[in-house]
């Protein structure tokens, strides 16, 4: 009998243990029927888009006199999700723009160095300091002045103002818009821009309106692919102990990058996704430990004869992983990038042997401490792998020096990892509690500290924000590859909050990412 078409893992001694109470996939059905348009209409929907970029990029030159109104327009065009039409428009301003920079905060300070009193009277103001405040580095204490008073500013302005701007404050309090992804915060611009009917980029908000509807059928057709691709290998049928997902980690791909010319690294990103949920699933709470040995030995050798010596389902999770990289490498040598697929690789084997170490901690009932657990989670929490993924698509621009990078664990990649761990597992850790597992960041600091779980959470998020802050450094002041590729870290970054909350885990409970997927792939701009 196939082990995975039980509901309970097993024991080195054959004794039951529960499994993670996973509901159903819960998207699948609405996705998998999608039917393209019919060539005329798609032809006449892209015509439209061309014809109101060209407005918009007039518009760009008519208002070149007007330096803020310019700024202006280039925030929308960003905010709004059309940027990749106008790159050069963008870099052309920006490089203008940062020429007459100067210390521009320090100037709204008073003789006592606190900010003036007279810019709570401009909310507006306000809110702009506040997302600009999120750009912070360490040690920038000006910007960390300026955080601490328009948050405190904007926290008692917020009950006493109209729609759109109460919601729009409301929104940059829970979320800034500097850890925002690009496709979701397109949507919300949109909504309140509509709402406010005050926007002086007419052009612009049709433009983005009809992008958005005209990406969204693009996005649609792809993730109909990914869910007969599942459905052909039967994931759900033999990998039953695993989460069965489809939508949720195809959004997370959205928010890395959601332009046409990335659809087949989405391609790629989520079949990787697909296939480390059920490696993960196997690791976390199905396989016994001698199993799992045999499966991450199988993984370094990486070579069909392994399969004898692997249990029914892991041969057939070996298979599909084997046969899958092998079609990566396929498709990857006609543009002479076959090479890519052995990092990628390498890096699940690393994976697998974090996996491991959390799987035999836990049948020892062993409680790391928080530097020891944090050590291997980083690794565990897969995000080098799948940043790892997320480049095999991407072209030339992603070289043999640019992956090489990766593994040089850069100050960007660990600021991300600690971040990628730390949001995973205060969104996740009391589910996985319910059953026999091991120890996360939450617990180890409350143990190793003997502090409360709300002093963890404290302490835990101040630690995420100081990763997001190594982060931007070296985004900002890097030139050790290409821009894009540093942006996909920052992307990667930022779409994790679109999954994880605290104590909402929306990866494997679907209903915590419903309003999402709905505006990103169901609901059209309006």
């Amino acid at each position: 009998m196939d082990p995975s078409a039980s509901l309970q893992g097993h024991t080195d001694n054959g004794e039951a243990v529960p499994l993670a109470n996973y509901h159903p996939d819960i998207w699948s059905d609405v996705f998998s029927d999608y039917t393209p348009l019919d060539q005329a209409t798609q032809n006449k929907k892209e015509e439209e888009v061309i014809v109101l970029i060209e407005e918009v990029r007039k518009e760009l030159l008519t208002i070149v006199k007007d330096p803020k109104e310019r700024l202006l327009l280039v925030d929308a065009i960003q905010r709004l999700g059309v940027a990749y039409y106008f790159e050069e428009e963008i870099e052309a301003n920006l490089k203008e723009f940062y020429k007459t920079l100067i210390d521009v905060f320090v100037k709204y300070k008073d003789e006592n160095g606190s900010f003036k009193d007279c810019l709570t009277s401009n909310v507006h103001g306000i809110l702009s300091l506040y997302e600009a405040s999120h750009l912070r580095l360490r040690g920038e204490s000006v910007l960390d002045d300026a955080f601490a008073f328009s948050m405190t500013h904007l926290s008692s302005l917020a009950p006493t103002l109209r729609s759109p701007m109460a919601e729009q404050i409301a929104n940059a309090l829970k979320r800034p818009l500097y850890k925002c992804t690009t496709r979701l915060e397109a949507k919300y611009q949109q909504i309140s821009l509509s709402e406010s009917n005050g926007s002086h980029f007419q052009a612009l908000l049709k433009l983005a309106k009809s992008d958005f509807n005209l990406l969204q059928l693009l996005h649609k057709k792809e993730l109909s692919d990914i869910i007969r691709w599942s459905r052909r290998l039967d994931f759900k049928g033999k990998f039953s102990f695993a989460r069965d997902r489809v939508a949720e980690p195809y959004i997370w791909s959205l928010g890395i990058y959601y332009e046409p010319k990335y659809s087949f690294a989405r391609m790629i990103v989520n079949k990787v996704f697909k296939l480390i949920t059920v490696v993960d699933d196997m690791y976390d709470a199905y396989g016994t430990i001698d199993e799992l040995e045999a499966f991450t030995e199988a993984i370094l050798r990486w070579d069909e004869s392994c399969m004898n010596e692997l249990p029914d389902y892991m041969k057939l999770l070996y298979q599909i992983i084997l046969d899958t990289f092998q079609e990566f490498q396929q498709d990857l040598a006609n543009e002479g990038r076959s090479y890519a697929v052995f990092y990628l690789q390498n890096e699940l084997l690393v994976s697998c042997q974090a996996y491991l170490q959390e799987a035999r901690w836990c049948h020892e009932k062993y409680v790391p401490t928080y530097d020891e657990y944090m050590k291997n989670a980083t690794i565990s929490s897969v995000y080098c792998f799948m940043l790892m993924a997320t480049y095999q698509g991407m072209g030339e621009i992603a070289s043999k020096d640019a992956i090489e990078w990766i593994l040089k664990n850069s100050k960007a990649i660990k600021a991300s990892c600690i971040h990628g761990r730390l949001l995973d597992d205060m969104a996740g850790h009391k589910f996985e509690q319910k059953r026999e597992h091991v120890s996360s960041a939450v617990e180890c600091y409350m143990a190793n500290f003997s502090v409360s779980e709300e002093e963890a959470y404290e302490e835990l998020l101040q630690q995420v924000e100081e990763a997001w802050k190594d982060l931007k450094a070296e985004i900002f002041r890097s030139t050790a590859v290409p821009m894009p590729l540093l942006m996909q870290i920052l992307n990667m970054s930022r779409a994790l909050y679109d999954v994880y909350h605290i104590g909402a885990d929306g990866f494997t409970v679907s209903e915590c990412m419903k309003e999402k997927i709905e505006a990103l792939l169901i609901d059209t701009a309006i």
